[in-house]
């Protein structure tokens, strides 16, 4: 395989993982305060707490797969978004510590600050990684400088709104499947209630992001037109929707949250699909696009890495399926755990 082709394929496979399996996590962030009482919430912890740390890891291996692989448009991305990047690292840090720190004292305003900070951590994160791809799709300001400058408030267009909103509902979605096989009794019954909730909201984002990045993103559906077999995605992203609800109804935690990984998978295949061959597109002209051959490192730079990665890869997805194998099953709340 062309070298260029392969590490766009390996950091869609890693940014993928990334999705389904941080994306369960930081969905049960989203949906900490809608539970009642300390053995709920300690429940929800206790779900994700032996995961989701070497969830993030996935995040890590792609951060350094890029800067490795394609050091311009990481270069580009970074700088461009510095604010929200950094916005997202404190994030996803106050989680981190909301998890470790909420039960080390019994004050219930200690916790209650905590459980607030899992939640915003969450929510925000998941909507700032929505907000970084709309931007994505939509195209940046980038010139013959592979640079650009952009404030805040110019990222926050309507289409990268749209799609923070439809990331956290889809983690949201994604995130009280999860729960609902891993929880029973009265946690069980009122995470169900999310679960059609939430479905709701994601299939009208869902549906909206569509509308407009079908009428206004020419970069989101500009490879159907040369690349029909792209459509095998968006059938088999319709059909994980479609099934989503009916095994809820009848019961099938864990076909349920098959639906939503292969969701999510889907949608992140997409996002992949739709930016191919570019790494950053310029909304100034197409010569100045970042793409997979000029934004590369030396063809031996990257003959020499793809070892390490066909070596490193199976490892972090071995270590990933050994450790959920591990904790599989109900939680149950006793003296030890979060």
């Amino acid at each position: 395989m062309d070298l260029h082709i392969f590490w766009f394929v390996a950091l869609g496979i890693l940014l993928t993982g990334y999705a389904v399996l941080d994306g369960f996590d930081l969905g049960a962030g989203i949906l900490h305060l809608s539970v009642g009482g300390e053995n709920e919430r300690r429940t929800v912890l206790n779900a994700i707490g032996p995961l989701w740390d070497g969830n993030e890891v996935w995040l890590i291996t792609f951060g350094g797969a890029l800067f490795a692989a394609f050091p311009h448009a990481y270069a580009t991305v970074f700088s461009g978004f510095y604010i929200p990047f950094m916005i997202l690292l404190f994030a996803l840090i106050f989680r981190a510590v909301s998890i470790e720190f909420r039960s080390k004292r019994e004050s219930r305003a200690w916790r209650r600050t905590w459980d607030a900070a899992f939640f915003g951590g969450s929510a925000l994160a998941s909507f700032l990684f929505g907000v970084v791809v709309g931007n994505m799709l939509i195209g940046l300001p980038v010139g013959p400088d592979k640079e650009f400058t952009a404030d805040l408030f110019q990222l926050l267009g309507v289409f990268p709104l749209l799609s923070g909103a439809l990331v956290v509902a889809l983690f949201a979605l994604h995130g009280s499947a999860y729960l609902a096989m891993k929880t029973e009794g009265p946690l069980h019954e009122r995470i169900r209630a999310l679960q059609t909730r939430w479905y709701v909201v994601f299939a009208i984002l869902l549906l909206a992001v569509t509308v407009f990045a079908w009428i206004a993103v020419p970069n989101a559906i500009r490879n159907f037109a040369v690349s029909p077999w792209g459509w095998v995605a968006v059938a088999f992203l319709a059909a994980a929707v479609v099934f989503y609800p009916f095994a809820v109804r009848r019961g099938k935690s864990a076909h349920a949250f098959l639906a939503s990984a292969c969701t999510v998978l889907a949608l992140t295949f997409l996002f992949c699909f739709s930016m191919y061959p570019n790494l950053v597109p310029s909304t100034i002209s197409p010569d100045y696009h970042i793409t997979i051959r000029n934004a590369a490192s030396s063809e031996r730079t990257l003959s020499i890495m793809r070892w390490f990665a066909l070596i490193g890869m199976p490892l972090v997805i071995v270590y990933s399926i050994v450790i959920h194998r591990v904790f599989r099953g109900k939680v149950k709340i006793d003296g030890g755990g979060y």
